[in-house]
């Protein structure tokens, strides 16, 4: 069976506080539908002053999604790690893991947007040493024993649910995440398919002595919208999927790598492309893929589309999925 996300980042062009708040209330309850349904996870992830509403807080959507379900994760990838305050980061994350009795897995990378940096006060230039900081500091914060920092010794309760730490994954596409990630042991999450750097965090936890594994994109993981005719839909909503393709390729320079990267200016070329797919339910099922994304709101997507989008995904799903063993 392939592993399914349902992903959220809320973004409406032209919103407004009451459309936007509806927007927010469906996300919950479409997450709250997908838990109930067998969805693996709900993705979400964080930017900051962007025109079209995107998420700036995925800890506190977190929150509000554990409390409407109970079975299924949240992924938050991924957090801009240097714009946030690691004691109070540390804080966060332990009672959102015992809130979810450990469902809450944070993916930390330094962002490639450097006016998210000036917004925030934050010196670009030091976003490397800001990272480390942080990730030692969590990982200290989170045995509950007080500890050095800054020049003073502090201790962060209370300890978080999960042993020996919540998931943490070090996030990004160049050789400097792979070596942080292997010297603290910590997992990686490469931005895009990458196997040379896989290889490379790999040849570095070895040569620190840690153990970590990486949870890295296949090849071709398109995001997904769930139509009985794509076609139509295509033709309805496709610019709600080209404005978030030509958000994400406004601020990615030529040496970021990512898996959602897209050269499109035109709906046509974003469906040519492959980044963004409408499939049938019958398509998703021959897909094949070992990872199945729907973004059933994406670029501001009408609520009621994307309902219909999450629902024809999630019973495909159930099609495709084994009986329970009768019970003797």
């Amino acid at each position: 069976m392939a592993f399914t996300v349902v992903r959220f980042n809320l973004v409406e062009p032209d919103a407004t506080p009451v459309s936007l708040s509806a927007r927010y209330r469906a996300a919950l309850e479409m997450a709250a539908y997908a838990d109930e349904h067998g969805v693996d996870t709900v993705q979400t992830e964080e930017h900051h002053g962007v025109a079209n509403s995107w998420l700036p807080s995925p800890f506190t959507f977190a929150g509000a999604v554990f409390g409407a379900t109970r079975r299924i994760a949240v992924t938050v990838s991924a957090i801009i790690g240097p714009l946030h305050d690691p004691l109070r980061l540390a804080e966060d994350i332990a009672v959102l893991d015992l809130l979810s009795a450990g469902r809450l897995v944070t993916v930390a990378g330094i962002g490639y947007r450097p006016e998210e940096y000036e917004r925030a006060g934050v010196e670009w230039g030091r976003r490397g040493r800001l990272q480390d900081e942080l990730l030692e500091t969590l990982l200290a914060a989170w045995t509950g024993e007080p500890f050095p920092y800054r020049g003073r010794t502090v201790r962060v309760t209370p300890r978080p649910y999960t042993r020996p730490h919540p998931m943490l994954l070090v996030g990004g596409s160049s050789r400097a995440a792979a070596r942080r990630a292997a010297r603290l042991g910590l997992p990686l999450f490469p931005s895009a398919h990458l196997p040379e750097l896989e290889a490379f965090y790999r040849e570095q936890c070895a040569e620190h002595g840690t153990e970590g594994f990486c949870m890295m994109p296949a090849e071709r993981t398109p995001l997904l919208h769930v139509s009985e005719n794509p076609e139509r839909t295509w033709a309805l909503y496709g610019e709600h999927l080209l404005h978030e393709a030509r958000t994400y390729a406004s601020w990615q320079s030529k040496d970021i790598r990512s898996a959602v990267r897209s050269a499109a200016t035109t709906v046509a070329e974003l469906r040519e492309e492959g980044v963004y797919r409408i499939v049938t339910p019958d398509e998703l099922a021959g897909l094949g893929a070992e990872s199945l994304v729907l973004h059933p709101l994406c670029g501001g997507m009408p609520v009621e589309e994307g309902w219909r989008s999450l629902r024809l995904f999630c019973e495909a799903l159930t099609r495709e999925r084994p009986a329970a063993p009768a019970q003797g």
